[in-house]
């Protein structure tokens, strides 16, 4: 028989309670019954009576079903899906999964004792590390919840820093999805957005600012919460929803001249092995989404938010920030240097209410990074850029319609001939998803479709749609 002091020592045991225990809890909490404990849900939301639940299944049966249901889906693995709005398909090396599901990885925890998580510290000090680098900026955190979280925080650090600011600008070719998590974020607290709206070019239409200028000089809104004074950031997505690369260098001498900040955001973190670093073109602070960065798909999530900025913001950035140190034999060590976020400090001084950093898709972006290195991510670039050309020029000989002249990076709109939509969904039988409707998001381009090439689509892949289209 085990003593109690063995007892101490065994593996968390999950047991339900059996009546008897209810009976001795009640009798603690002085309830007759458990909905005693539930007064406040109104009746009428009770449940009361028994949960319709399939029979049961034994795991081969329950291994099918799942199976079938599957098989239903339009995944990557199995369909030419020529999609990319904010997740993309790309090749992730062999090495990745594999080092990842190490248990050291898998289960690392929150390294609240240096002296014992030295290796989870380095990792994410290494990540960001390389994210400074891809991005040009000075610093990084340790990663935040998704792109669009991340973008939501980085205005409304521009918010606290202009305290009588009550307004953001943001493009309107902002990820639709990032630009309704802004919108949650800050209208409870009494912010408001302004969208910028788009040119006929398909980049940012930053006339806003100029008409504010004159409002100024014609003596109007001087005193107003219309005026220029009320405004605290500018946020830009390049390449942006529509794949088009933004002038984020204008973007931010807009912002200086406004003494406003600048903010640039992407979904696509490949494109800096090709396109100029947001850091480099005066971007305040850098956001963003880094799925493409070796993490799967996976229908949608987890992603990784990576936010990252010059020095002078770096007691702003919410989250966490890993430093290196040196012990008191002169070693190298690693400590977290900055949590401006409630756990570590008073609640009403943080900056964030993040209390996890996504440390698995940190960790698994720092050894795709580091895997490919500085070339491998520019060859890769490449590739993506030149196959979404071939896409355009097959598209094109199909008979669509390039909506906009300006460059992009791996995908881009096109206006669909007459009946498009119909074999669109025949496409889907033959295991192809052809391209994004994007009406939903923008009404006015009824028509108009998003397509996306990656590195993961072959030459025999983009003609057999061009094919099948023609």
């Amino acid at each position: 028989m085990e003593s109690s002091n063995d007892i101490n020592y065994l593996p968390m045991r999950y047991l339900p309670h059996t009546e008897e225990d209810i009976r001795q809890m009640l009798a603690v909490t002085g309830h007759k019954s458990l909905d005693d404990l539930f007064p406040t849900i109104p009746s009428d939301y009770r449940v009361k009576k028994e949960m319709c639940l399939p029979k049961p299944l034994t795991e081969w049966e329950l291994n099918a079903h799942i199976s079938e249901l599957a098989s239903k889906n339009c995944a990557s693995s199995s369909n030419k899906v020529f999609i990319g709005a904010g997740s993309y398909q790309h090749h992730i090396p062999s090495i990745i999964p594999y080092l990842i599901s190490r248990s050291e990885f898998m289960t690392a925890y929150t390294p609240y004792q240096p002296e014992i998580s030295q290796g989870t510290l380095q990792g994410i000090y290494e990540f960001q590390t390389m994210i400074t680098e891809l991005l040009g900026t000075e610093v990084a955190t340790a990663s935040h919840y998704d792109g669009g979280t991340a973008l939501a925080e980085a205005l409304l650090i521009s918010l606290r820093k202009k305290k009588n600011s009550k307004k953001v600008a943001v493009s309107s070719l902002v990820h639709p999805h990032h630009r309704q998590i802004i919108k949650t974020y800050l209208e409870p607290a009494g912010y408001k957005m302004v969208e910028l709206p788009a040119k006929s070019d398909g980049t940012t239409d930053l006339s806003y600012f100029d008409s504010m200028n004159k409002s100024v000089v014609d003596g109007i809104n001087k005193s107003s919460n219309d005026g220029i004074d009320d405004i605290a950031a500018i946020a830009v997505q390049s390449p942006n929803f529509f794949g088009c690369i933004e002038d984020i260098a204008k973007v931010k001498s807009i912002a200086e001249a406004k003494k406003i900040m600048c903010i640039a955001s992407f979904t696509e973190a490949l494109a800096y092995g090709l396109l100029k670093k947001p850091g480099s073109l005066g971007a305040d602070i850098v956001v963003g989404e880094g799925q493409s960065l070796g993490i799967a798909q996976s229908f949608g999530g987890p992603g990784l938010g990576i936010m990252t900025s010059s020095k002078q913001y770096v007691r702003d950035l919410p989250g966490r920030l890993v430093g290196r140190t040196k012990d008191r034999r002169g070693e190298d060590g690693f400590v977290l240097t900055l949590s401006t976020r409630e756990q570590h400090i008073k609640r009403e001084k943080a900056s964030s209410n993040i209390c996890s950093n996504n440390g698995l898709n940190a960790m698994t972006a720092g050894i795709y990074l580091a895997t490919v290195g500085k070339i491998g991510i520019r060859k890769i670039a490449q590739l993506n850029h030149d196959k979404a050309m071939f896409l355009k020029a097959k598209l094109e000989e199909a008979g669509f319609t390039i909506a906009f002249a300006t460059p992009f990076f791996n995908e881009f709109v096109v206006k669909a001939p007459d009946g498009f939509a119909q074999k669109r969904e025949s496409l889907k039988q033959k295991k192809i998803v052809a391209g994004l409707s994007i009406e939903k998001y923008y009404p006015t381009l009824k028509n108009h479709y998003l397509f996306c090439a990656t590195e993961t689509f072959s030459k025999d892949d983009i003609e057999m749609l061009a094919k099948e289209l023609k």
